[in-house]
């Protein structure tokens, strides 16, 4: 892999991880049909590390309510003791509550992870899914606008929200797009399904990074390709970064149906391109 592919690929998914169009799929269909990596070589060790480096971007974007959740955390488990008179800050606490029923689901997953990284090489899919984040996208965007926010969403939101990120493991089904629908269509603020999508990516993409790491470590890492590696994380993190705060934007805007008629054109691209390739 050279330097020029691994900021291509951090490119397109630091953009195409926080905008809801899918980076799963866009990284696959460009490394099958442009050659950009080898495919059977490893490319999902690498979109690993370049989730890693978006897993960054939210750290920074999101880094005042973070480290909020952190402290909180730590003082529910007793680690840090409050000063005295100090009370807890219930709505963090809520907050670190349903983030934990929302990455519950992603339990499922694990005992079918090998089916779901077998569907990254199978572009016509990848697709059809990317037809389906569009048509979610169109969808949301006609929902009536909610008002929840962490003090009113419930655990089902919670769960169903997290439901939805678990089956968008697969390629072409967008993670922010299809949580971020789930949130409006159970009545959160848009500004609040963004953030709170986020939030919840942060466990899941923390998670998969373990386990793929940790398989990578038993197989053997090309140490020769670190400094590209290096060089994707920090596209990727720049690039991730960027798209969040203009996601955050369109969200006070109120609508995201430019991405559904951009994800209806890459399906059909992919599609065609699947069928004659």
């Amino acid at each position: 892999m050279s330097y020029l592919s691994a900021i291509i690929l951090g490119f397109i998914q630091g953009v195409a991880e926080f905008l809801p169009i899918s980076s799963s799929g866009h990284l696959a269909v460009f490394q099958s049909f442009f050659k950009l990596s080898d495919l059977e070589g490893g490319h999902l060790f690498f979109d690993v590390l370049l989730h890693l480096g978006t897993l960054i971007a939210v750290l920074i974007a999101y880094w005042h309510d973070i480290v909020e959740l952190v402290k909180e955390f730590f003082v529910m488990c007793h680690v840090v003791k409050l000063p005295a008179g100090q009370k807890n800050n219930a709505l963090a606490r809520r907050q670190i509550f349903m983030i934990i029923i929302g990455t519950l689901p992603l339990l499922l997953v694990f005992p079918v992870r090998d089916y779901v990284e077998s569907l990254y090489y199978n572009t016509f899919f990848i697709g059809a899914a990317f037809l389906v984040t569009g048509t979610l996208l169109f969808l949301s965007d006609r929902v009536n606008h909610g008002h929840k926010t962490e003090k009113e969403m419930t655990v089902l939101d919670a769960l169903v929200v997290g439901i939805v990120q678990a089956i968008a493991v697969v390629p072409g089904l967008s993670r922010s797009g299809t949580s971020i629908s789930a949130g409006l269509f159970r009545g959160f603020n848009r500004t609040y399904a963004v953030k709170f999508s986020f939030l919840l990516s942060i466990p899941a993409i923390l998670g998969s990074n373990i386990l793929s790491l940790i398989d990578a470590a038993k197989e053997g890492i090309d140490t020769t390709l670190i400094p590209v590696y290096i060089v994707g994380i920090l596209t990727a993190m720049v690039f991730g970064y960027l798209s969040i705060r203009l996601l955050k934007f369109i969200a006070q805007k109120g609508k995201f149906g430019g991405f559904s008629y951009y994800c209806w054109g890459a399906g059909l691209i992919t599609l065609i391109l699947s069928l004659v390739a």
